[in-house]
């Protein structure tokens, strides 16, 4: 059998069969898919080039592509766009997280109807970006009245959102009482003793907090969402919030898993009390607002992240910059600098570079066009894997 089709399937052991078979459907649609959803084989596949190994070391959120990016509120209530995924979050080489994103815009290219000439010029508008971001030394953030283009419009048209949309998005309401949705599509059934082991965590967590009411569960189901994450134990949970049908809050509980970057790591990592400490821990060191309610749970054995589920939580819709050059770019510029005001915001935290010394990478030019050249290369892997998995999925090998 081909060693990535075997290490997709040692790395996806263990989860829900159910939602497996779908995440393994998504890697069939296409390579940003693809991409999206298999961070352990492209890092297993990463060259060996002292590039990726010799940046400074910088928190990273493990897994950045085009869309771990998005909106969503603050526990201040203000809604922002920066990073938004951090499972797979860790302290590697400054280079890592830049390598898989650059990667990531040259493999989804093609579907944004841009040839390989404007996607190389796009990647490097990236790099250049968060250079200049990084060498300025200043960890800003982006919200309604800071950003540009595509991000702005993006926060612009969340105005109109609201909770009782979502609540009404994801649930169905009779009387005075709402339920969840169980759809197939973004909601599946828990079972009893799903809905029980959700119910006690959760009472004990609302004990903790001083509005222990607010946390009351009214209805919990296995939630659908991501690509790299399906098929781990998630649930969304309906709780009573503020109280009235329409003031119920719904809240998102992600089982967390080692770092898939773990194996491929020169260094000491530094030691979290749970998988879960390291998700938040990471999350807390690199947004400039945390997301609402983030907080460890411990799901027996393992751990959980539980986190608010908003109306204001989205990512942009790539297809809005297909083709047009000028908004693609600019969106890239802005997610550079995010990048890099992430990692001077969580610079010298626990092992981590000096800010001095990510200025100072920043100020370098030598390390950029290679690092687009890593990037070609590791583009050109991931496409190579997913015609491989193709092959082997219709021929059967990810059937449970």
């Amino acid at each position: 059998m081909d060693d990535a089709v075997e290490l997709l399937k040692r790395s996806h052991a263990g989860r829900d069969p159910e939602r497996l078979a779908l995440k393994y459907a998504l890697l069939r649609r296409d390579p940003f898919a693809f991409l999206r959803g298999t961070s352990a084989l492209f890092h297993a596949r990463m060259p060996n080039d002292k590039l990726l190994y010799k940046a400074p070391l910088a928190w990273t959120c493990g897994d950045l592509h085009l869309e771990n990016f998005g909106s969503y509120k603050g526990d201040n209530r203000l809604v922002y766009f920066d990073l938004n995924d951090f499972d797979e979050a860790t302290l590697a080489p400054a280079s890592w997280a830049l390598t898989r994103f650059v990667s990531s815009v040259l493999v989804a290219a093609p579907a944004l109807d841009f040839d390989r000439d404007e996607a190389l010029a796009h990647a490097g508008a990236f790099i250049e970006a968060y250079a200049s971001a990084l060498s300025a030394g200043r960890a800003r953030w982006l919200e309604r009245d800071t950003a540009d283009g595509l991000i702005r419009d993006h926060l612009e048209a969340l105005r109109c959102r609201s909770r009782k949309d979502l609540l009404d998005s994801r649930s169905t309401r009779r009387g005075k009482r709402r339920s969840l949705k169980i759809d197939g599509k973004k909601a599946l059934p828990a079972s009893d003793k799903q809905q029980h082991k959700v119910r006690e965590l959760m009472t004990s967590f609302a004990s903790e907090q001083a509005e222990p009411e607010f946390f009351e569960v009214l209805d919990v189901a296995r939630r659908i969402s991501g690509n790299a994450s399906l098929g781990l134990e998630r649930y969304v949970i309906l709780v009573r919030g503020k109280g009235g049908p329409d003031d119920h809050y719904l809240l998102d509980l992600k089982e967390a898993q080692p770092s898939t970057l773990t194996p491929h790591l020169r260094t000491a990592e530094p030691r979290w009390a749970s998988e879960a400490h390291r998700v938040i821990g990471v999350q807390q060191m690199m947004q400039a607002i945390p997301v609402a309610f983030l907080h460890p749970l411990e799901l027996g054995r393992r751990s959980g992240v539980l986190r608010e589920l908003q109306p204001a939580q989205d990512r942009i819709d790539l297809r809005e910059a297909a083709g047009k050059n000028r908004s693609f770019r600019e969106m890239l510029g802005q997610m550079g600098e995010l990048v890099a005001w992430a990692q001077l915001r969580s610079s010298g935290r626990k092992g981590s570079a000096i800010a001095d010394e990510l200025i100072e990478f920043g100020t370098k030019h030598k390390w950029r066009s290679r690092l687009l050249a890593l990037a070609e290369h590791c583009a050109e892997q991931v496409e190579a894997d997913w015609q491989r998995y193709c092959v082997a999925y219709d021929d059967g090998a990810f059937k449970p």
